[in-house]
C-alpha cells in the first residue's frame, strides 16, 4: 500500500492549497496518473441528499448532458456510480464486471466508437456521505484496468472526497451576484428541449461545466434532474424532493434546481432560482461534518433564536443545546454564535439567500429536509 500512502500525501498537499473543486480534481488526476495510467477522465460533484450531478469537468473524454443522465439515472448497467457509492463497493472496472467481455455495457458500447477501451469508476465518499464521482478510460489499444488499481482507488476515495467536501464549504469569491430570478428549461414528451428562459441561460452559464455545453438544455445539470424527474412514477413523490438539487456557481452563489411534471403529456421542466437557507443549511452543515441535530441547532441560531427557544423547538434541554454549540464550534473553527453566523454562514452566503422579490406559485421550494 505504499502507492496509496503517497498518493494520499499529494492529495493532502493538493487540499491544502484551498482550491476550487475543478481545479483540486485536476491536480488529483495528475498524481493519480503515474501510478493508475489513463487517456481520459471526468470528475462530477453530486448532491448528498439526492445525488444528482452539481457540476461536471471533463478532458479527452466529451459526452452530452442528455447521455449521462440517460446512462447514469434511466438505464441498467454495471459500476453506475450511485451503486458503487450505495453499496460500499466504491470503485469498479467495465472489464472486470463484465468478465472480460465490456460488450455487454451500453455505457462501453457507445463509447467504444470514440476510441476508448477500459473504463475504471470511483464513488467518492468520505464518513458515509457520496460527495463526487470520477471516471477514468483508457484508449481501446491500451491495457485494462487491474484488481490491484481498482482496489487502490477504492483506498484514495475517501481522501479525494475529504477535498472535494472541503470546497462546498468555502467562502465564496468575487462580486456578490445579480438576481436573475427564477429561470426554466422545458423538455417536451421526447426529453427534446422545448424552450429555455433568459434567466435559465443566464444561470446554467454560471454553473461548474468544463467544458461548456453547446445549448443550456444539454447542461450535465439540467438533464440529470430532468431524467430523474421523468423515471419518477406519478403520484410517489408528491412533494417533488428526488429530482432537484443545490448548485453552487463559480462565484460561489447558491441554487436551486429541481424537476417536475407538466400535466400528463410527458412533459416536463427544470425551474432554477436562488436557494434559500433551508436549502443550503444541510450541505453545509454536512460539508463540516455537523450531524442532524447539531445542524438543527445551527440553523436556530442563524435566525437569531435564544437558547431557551431553541431548546423548545428541538425538545432538548438548554445544556444539551450548550453541548451542541460546543461541538459545533469546535467542527466550524469560530468561538462564539455571532462567527458562527457571520463567518461560516451569512458571511457566506446571505446575499445569496434572500426570497426572490415576488414568489411565482409552484417555483418557490422548501429545502429538503433530512439530508
Amino acid at each position: 500500500m505504499a502507492l496509496v500512502a503517497r498518493v494520499r500525501a499529494d492529495i493532502a498537499r493538493i487540499d491544502a492549497s484551498r482550491l476550487t473543486w475543478a481545479d483540486f480534481t485536476a491536480g488529483v488526476a495528475e498524481a493519480v496518473r503515474p501510478f493508475i495510467p489513463f487517456d481520459a477522465y471526468c470528475w462530477h460533484t453530486v448532491d448528498p441528499g439526492t445525488i444528482l450531478f452539481t457540476g461536471s469537468v471533463n478532458r479527452n473524454v466529451g459526452c452530452s448532458g442528455s447521455w449521462l443522465a440517460h446512462h447514469e439515472y434511466v438505464v441498467d448497467d454495471v459500476n453506475k456510480w450511485s451503486f458503487l457509492a450505495n453499496s460500499g463497493r466504491i470503485a469498479g472496472a467495465t472489464s472486470i464486471d463484465t468478465h472480460g467481455d465490456p460488450t455487454r455495457s451500453a455505457r462501453h458500447r457507445s463509447q467504444e466508437a470514440y476510441g476508448f477501451g477500459d473504463e475504471l469508476r470511483v464513488s467518492l465518499v468520505v464518513d458515509g456521505v457520496y460527495w463526487g464521482a470520477a471516471a477514468f478510460l483508457r484508449n481501446a489499444d491500451q491495457p485494462w484496468f487491474t484488481e490491484a488499481e481498482v482496489t487502490a482507488m477504492c483506498a484514495l476515495s475517501p481522501s479525494i472526497a475529504t477535498g472535494l467536501r472541503r470546497t462546498f464549504a468555502a467562502r465564496a469569491s468575487g462580486e456578490p451576484r445579480v438576481d436573475w430570478g427564477p429561470g426554466v428549461v422545458v423538455f417536451d414528451e421526447e426529453s427534446r428541449p422545448e424552450s429555455t428562459s433568459a434567466a435559465a441561460e443566464r444561470w446554467i452559464s454560471e454553473l461548474v461545466e468544463d467544458p461548456a455545453p453547446d445549448h443550456p438544455s444539454e447542461s450535465k445539470i439540467v438533464q440529470s434532474i430532468a431524467a430523474r424527474a421523468r423515471a419518477i412514477p406519478p403520484g410517489t413523490d408528491p412533494l417533488e424532493l428526488a429530482a432537484r438539487a443545490r448548485v453552487r456557481t463559480r462565484g460561489g452563489t447558491w441554487l436551486l434546481l429541481y424537476g417536475t411534471r407538466l400535466g400528463l403529456d410527458g412533459r416536463t421542466a427544470v425551474i432554477i432560482h436562488p436557494a434559500t437557507p433551508h436549502d443550503v443549511v444541510p450541505v453545509v452543515a454536512l460539508a463540516y461534518g455537523l450531524t442532524d441535530r447539531e445542524a438543527r441547532v445551527a440553523m436556530h441560531c442563524i435566525q437569531g433564536c435564544p437558547t431557551k427557544e431553541i431548546s423548545k423547538a428541538l425538545s432538548m434541554s438548554p445544556y444539551t443545546v450548550q453541548d451542541h454549540l460546543k461541538s459545533i464550534f469546535d467542527k466550524t473553527g469560530v468561538r462564539t454564535r455571532g462567527e458562527l453566523v457571520g463567518q461560516i454562514f451569512l458571511d457566506h452566503y446571505a446575499t445569496r439567500w434572500e426570497k426572490p422579490s415576488t414568489e411565482t406559485p409552484g417555483v418557490f421550494v422548501r429545502g429538503i429536509r433530512g439530508t
